[in-house]
């Protein structure tokens, strides 16, 4: 009983004394929302993604992907670069990312429907997970 104790107090010591930082060097994104789910002449779209960077470097740049299975020629990989905005260590915020519909409008004489991915690097090359959007119709006109 009397080591059930002690061993029990050495553990809290031990939690409770790791004083980790709250966030790592690898940045963090999250998909939090777009503004429609379907698509139309004259829309855009607009994803937004909160981040999270530890190290207060990620002015490095930003991977999109459109993939249409149905059209390859629609799809789509680029990267750009990540807007400079004051650093400083624990950084956290939002990236909104837009499109309009002519650069993305359906190649193949049809709807298309398509996924966009998101990952981002910070200035020492740490990448995020990569993540998705639900997917998007958009409508051929």
């Amino acid at each position: 009983m009397r080591y059930t104790i002690l061993f029990s107090i050495f553990l809290f010591a031990i939690l409770t004394g790791c004083n980790k930082d709250k966030f790592g060097s690898k940045p963090v994104l999250k998909f939090k929302s777009v503004n429609t789910t379907v698509l139309t002449n004259g829309q855009q779209l607009e994803f937004t993604l909160s981040f999270t960077d530890g190290t207060g470097n990620l002015s490095g740049s930003m991977y999109v992907e459109e993939n249409v299975p149905t059209c390859p020629t629609s799809s789509f990989t680029e990267m750009d670069s990540i807007p400079k905005f004051p650093a400083s260590k624990n950084q956290k915020g939002d990236l909104v990312v837009t499109y309009p519909y002519e650069n993305i409008a359906p190649k193949c004489q049809q709807n298309d429907t398509a996924v966009f991915r998101f990952a981002i690097s910070n200035k020492e090359n740490h990448t995020s997970d990569t993540v998705s959007s639900p997917p998007i119709i958009i409508i051929f006109q």
